[in-house]
């Protein structure tokens, strides 16, 4: 059975792996969920982000989930574009999530990176998801 939303998929798992208290979680990889987990890991809201193989030569992305006083670090994640209803949007149109607090990850012509460094580098692109 194919996935319609991998990058919806990849999201949940990290959300439900956190409600369950996991410190690992596997899932299948590709590039743009390893760009967007690279995101994750340089702003802090998840440990190291690893890629290896299966017995099958598929390769499955791993991630160490991050925790603070027993807490989750991310309390919220959203997804924004989604393939039934694609998101874009310009450099100054770029959404802040909680005055700041929170990310918003673009995935643009030099690559995936957050609201912060598309606004820097006046890049506009595809909204992918949200994270605080």
């Amino acid at each position: 059975m194919t996935m319609s939303d991998p990058i919806a998929d990849m999201l949940t798992r990290i959300r439900n792996g956190q409600q369950a208290k996991k410190n690992v979680v596997k899932m299948p990889s590709s590039k743009v969920k390893l760009s967007i987990c690279k995101v994750l890991e340089e702003e802090g809201y998840v440990g190291s982000v690893s890629e290896e193989k299966d017995e099958k030569g598929f390769n499955n992305l791993i991630v160490e989930l991050k925790y603070y006083a027993g807490k989750p670090v991310i309390s919220e994640v959203k997804r924004l574009s989604r393939p039934g209803l694609r998101r874009y949007t310009g450099t100054k149109d770029i959404p802040t999530m909680r005055d700041g607090l929170g990310t918003s990850i673009v995935t643009t012509s030099k690559g995936v990176m957050t609201d912060m460094k598309a606004r820097e580098k006046k890049l506009g692109g595809e909204l992918l998801c949200q994270v605080f």
